[in-house]
């Protein structure tokens, strides 16, 4: 939690450089006050909770980018700050085939709390860093850090990256197009994940209404499970940035 109890942490807030980093699913704390809610324990170390790996890319990508970068500092499981307000899987009581007992039932004003409490200073704190950057004369670009299991009920998924994206390929189609460089990867494009899933809100709140370049990373959890695995996506994926700097800038002169 940041240092004046806000769910939401910002480092680097005055990166210069032109990347905005969120990680959405960064943490698996769940708050003092929802304790007595009685999540399981073991539930919290698995991807039901947040993104195994991903703050770690996420830390690394910004001081490689020296970019802004902003995450809840609550687990998912008390409420997703990737999803609508509108949407059943903003706070969920099953997932991944396992029932999440603390979040069935509740009333919207136990809903609209952790609503308030989370996911709205949440994205307040992303349009602020995005306003003020604009507002300098910096057209920044947004980049969203998860992580994915290597198993989903049942079903093995054979990627170690997905790059998923909506309308706008402008980062999409750079990231495809260095990652594929590698013969020994597989990359899924819009897999394990597309927007159609809801999965891209955050990106799309944000990036779509100001006509900015977006993406958003999904690294198979296997590859992050130590520093050593998180250097090396966070290292591939600056290096692909910062080598499309230039062509970014004139992809965003068209636009």
């Amino acid at each position: 939690m940041s240092e004046h109890g806000s769910p939401v942490v910002v480092e680097n807030p005055k990166g210069a450089g032109p990347f905005v980093i969120v990680c959405d699913h960064a943490s698996n704390r769940i708050p003092d006050d929802y304790r007595s809610l009685a999540y399981a324990e073991d539930a919290l170390a698995m991807h039901i909770a947040w993104d195994p790996g991903a703050l770690g890319v996420s830390r690394r990508l910004s001081a490689l980018l020296d970019a802004p970068l902003l995450w809840p500092d609550v687990s998912r499981l008390v409420i997703d700050c990737n999803r609508p307000i509108d949407a059943s899987s903003l706070i969920v009581s099953e997932s991944e085939g396992r029932p999440v007992p603390p979040n069935r039932n509740l009333s919207q004003a136990q809903r609209d709390e952790r609503i308030q409490r989370v996911h709205v200073p949440y994205h307040d704190a992303i349009d602020a860093c995005l306003r003020r950057r604009l507002a300098a004369g910096v057209e920044p670009a947004l980049i969203a850090i998860h992580s994915f299991t290597p198993v989903y009920l049942g079903k093995s998924r054979p990627w170690q990256i997905g790059i998923v994206f909506g309308e706008d390929r402008r980062l999409a189609d750079d990231f495809i197009r260095g990652l594929q460089a590698d013969s020994a990867l597989t990359i899924g494009i819009n897999q394990p994940y597309a927007p159609a899933d809801q999965v891209y809100y955050t990106v799309e709140r944000h990036a779509s209404p100001r006509g900015l370049p977006a993406v958003m990373i999904e690294i198979r959890n296997d590859e992050i499970t130590d520093a050593t695995g998180e250097r090396r996506w966070s290292d591939r994926l600056a290096d692909i940035l910062n080598a499309e700097k230039p062509r970014l800038a004139r992809k965003r002169a068209l636009v």
